[in-house]
This record gives C-alpha cells, sequence and structure tokens, in this order.
C-alpha cells in the first residue's frame, strides 16, 4: 500500500476502481465528473447519495456502518470526461474538520484490495474537501491526492465546478424556477447567498463572512473583504506573471509617524516555514520573491512598501505565501489608517486585486492575505486582517501557518 501526500500522484493499476472516505464522525462523499476546464457539463455529473448514478461514476452508500464511497469505472466514462473528483464534507451542518481527520483509501473496484491511501494534513475550519481525484492523462488513468479545503461547505465546492447551487432566498418573492433544476442535496442548500465582490472600486460596507466565496479577474480589479478569496485567472487562463504586492499605511494621528514593516512568508505543503523576506533580508526562493526595501514613517501617497513576486518562478516546495505587517516600533495598529494591501500586474502596473483594512485591534503585527498555489497550477488570494501579538515577522511565522 501507498501512503500518499498532498499533490502525489500513481498510476491505477485497475480500470475500475474506489474511493472510500473515512472520519470518526459520519462524512457523505460526492464525486464529479470534470472536463477538460474543469467543470461539470450539468448537473448530472453530480454524484452523491440523491443521484447516486452517473455515466463511469457510483455513489455507494456506506450505511452508517462503514464510509460512503465512489466508484470509478474508467472503461465506461465518456469521452469529453479527463476527471473525476471526490469530495467529503462532515453531515452535520457547519461541522469543520477540526480533530476529525478524515483518511482516503484507493482500492481495487473487483476484489477491494487496498492500493494506496491519503490523510489530509493540518485540517482547521474546512467544512468540505476535495480529497482525491481520479484523472486521465497521455491516454492514462492516475489517482492524485488533493486535501484542498473549503470553508463554505460542499457548495463552495459545487459552484467551483459548474454546478447549480441552490441558495435560500432573502426575504423576496421566489424568482421563476428555471428549466433545468439543481440536484436536490439539502447540503447544497446554502444558509444565504455568498457574497461576490464588485468590480466596481468601493468595497460593501460590512465585511464578509468566512468563506464568502471565490471569484476571478475575468471583470477587472476586485476587492476584496475579509476572508474573501480570488483566483488569480483572466480569461480561463493563470496568470503566471509577475506581479507586486503593494502595501500601505498612514498614521491616525497628524504628526505621528510609524514604522511598520511589511513581510512575506513562505511555506511548503504540510505548512512547513521555507523563507521569510522582510526589510532585513531583501530577497528570498532564488530571487523569486524580492522586498523594496524599508519604509520608517509610512509618509507620502502610494505604496510604503512592495514585494515583487514572480508566481512563475516560484519553487514547486512552495505552495503557500502569507503577507504580514508589523509594528517594529511597538504602535498598535489602532494608531495606524489607511491600512492596506493590493496585487499589481508588474508587466502592465494594472491593479488587480485590493483588500482595505477596515478595522483595526490593538496588536502589533496584521496578517494581510495569503496566496496559494492550488493543484491545478493557478494561485489563489485571499483577505485575511487577522491581527497578531508580534512586532517581527519571526513572531509571525507560526499563526501564518495557522492561517494557511
Amino acid at each position: 500500500m501507498t501512503a500518499m501526500t498532498p499533490g502525489s500522484n500513481l498510476p491505477l493499476p485497475t480500470t475500475r476502481v474506489t474511493v472510500d472516505v473515512a472520519a470518526p464522525v459520519r462524512l457523505d462523499v460526492s464525486g464529479l465528473l470534470l472536463t477538460a476546464d474543469g467543470k461539470v457539463r450539468s448537473d448530472d455529473d453530480f454524484i452523491f447519495y440523491n443521484q447516486p448514478q452517473g455515466p463511469g461514476v457510483t455513489y455507494r452508500s456506506g450505511g452508517g456502518t462503514a464510509p460512503d464511497a465512489i466508484v470509478v469505472d474508467t472503461a465506461a466514462v465518456p469521452p469529453g470526461i479527463e476527471k473525476i473528483v471526490v469530495t467529503a464534507s462532515p453531515d452535520a451542518a457547519g461541522q469543520t474538520f477540526q480533530g476529525i481527520e478524515p483518511t482516503a483509501t484507493l482500492r481495487n473496484g473487483d476484489d477491494g484490495g487496498v492500493i494506496a491511501s491519503f490523510t489530509p494534513p493540518q485540517l482547521g475550519s474546512e467544512t468540505a474537501l476535495v480529497v482525491m481525484e481520479i484523472y486521465l492523462r497521455g491516454g492514462a488513468w492516475k489517482a492524485r491526492a488533493v486535501g484542498q479545503g473549503y470553508a463554505n461547505g460542499l457548495a463552495g465546492i459545487a459552484t467551483d465546478f459548474g454546478v447549480s447551487v441552490e441558495e435560500q432566498p432573502a426575504a423576496a418573492p421566489a424568482a421563476p424556477p428555471t428549466p433545468a433544476a439543481p440536484p436536490a442535496d439539502p447540503r447544497l442548500a446554502a444558509p444565504a447567498p455568498a457574497p461576490v465582490a464588485p468590480a466596481a472600486p468601493a468595497a460593501p460596507a460590512a465585511p464578509a463572512p468566512v468563506g464568502a466565496g471565490k471569484i476571478n479577474l475575468d471583470k477587472g480589479r476586485v476587492n476584496l473583504q475579509k476572508n474573501q478569496t480570488v483566483s488569480l485567472v483572466k480569461g480561463g487562463r493563470p496568470l503566471l506573471s509577475q506581479v507586486k504586492m503593494g502595501l500601505g499605511w498612514e498614521p491616525a494621528f497628524r504628526g505621528k509617524d510609524i514604522d511598520l514593516d511589511a513581510s512575506v512568508i513562505a511555506y511548503g505543503p504540510q505548512r512547513n516555514h521555507l523563507d521569510s523576506c522582510y526589510f532585513g533580508k531583501l530577497s528570498i526562493l532564488g530571487g523569486a520573491i524580492k522586498h523594496s526595501g524599508d519604509n520608517l514613517t509610512g509618509e507620502g501617497a502610494g505604496d510604503d512598501e512592495v514585494i515583487v513576486v514572480d508566481l512563475g518562478r516560484i519553487p514547486a516546495e512552495a505552495t503557500g505565501l502569507v503577507f504580514t505587517v508589523n509594528s517594529f516600533s511597538g504602535q498598535k495598529f489602532t494608531e495606524v489608517a489607511k491600512a492596506y494591501c493590493r496585487l499589481i500586474d508588474a508587466t502592465s502596473g494594472e491593479e488587480l486585486v485590493r483588500f482595505d483594512l477596515t478595522s483595526a485591534e490593538p496588536q502589533t503585527g496584521v496578517m494581510m492575505a495569503k496566496l496559494i498555489r492550488q493543484f491545478s497550477g493557478e494561485w489563489e488570494m485571499t483577505a485575511l486582517g487577522s491581527f497578531v501579538k508580534s512586532r517581527t515577522a519571526r513572531g509571525m511565522v507560526k499563526p501564518g501557518a495557522e492561517a494557511l
């Protein structure tokens, strides 16, 4: 048996395999059939307990005494389908994976023999996971361990892959029914619509809840709210070019300088600390990340400190970046005004994403945003705005890992 790690893959030794997912609590396991663009063809490609049968893919219930499973017969998968993703979410509404570590087991679909197993590492606030995928590459079927978590539940996964998600309507007359109804899965009835960041410069007044949804750059500049995520994809293609993260601030009180330091902390797939780029170390990861240098006062318009990130040159072992700001002088962020971070296309100078910190806490450190490399190769940026008691980048390493 092979113990898989995030991102690892192996060839399938048989045409028919089963992926079951076990945990200390009851899990709902689902499968989605995806085309080359990473989307379902229709809601019929979402396989779960209320729609257990699809072309080449079957949902199998464990009946509460055994794990639910997805059975894949690669010989029966229709042309045009290049990937089957297996997802899992706790059966109890709102429950996270904190403390209930799941294990996916890949088995021979004919005799039940174990081929490989995978336990996603260090889970926390995730309420749904893409656990494993069965994919076609070069005419051969393979399995890959994924472990990508979603804080907005199975609805977030389904939406990402193109499934129509039925959301609870606001206090208004119900809209006329659409011609094709979504699958009748109660887990997909989100408690409230996930807000989408507008393309207009003004951000909504209220902060977004955790897992506020994911958007891309197709409609132009994005204003993020706290805990909202944007995929660095434009026109369906990853933005694998050089970008700049600009961080800025102003003193909250006239005539009082404040020395803040911007940093970026790089992590590996196990949330292991690789290196930190800050005023004392202006280049890391072979020059893929560079710092502009220290600003001692925060005076002047525009970005106070800039960190240049060459996404295409970041080594494979670096999968997460956390951007932080610290008050080396010990002043609290309640003495700071207009703190923000913004992602800029380094080639064109175009501002792609902006996050304004609308509230502050009496702490000396803040995690502004994180960039996460997805298993598809694209990068996603999530606004954090989480305050920490730390005056230096070194003190941000542990909370940064916890934020990934």
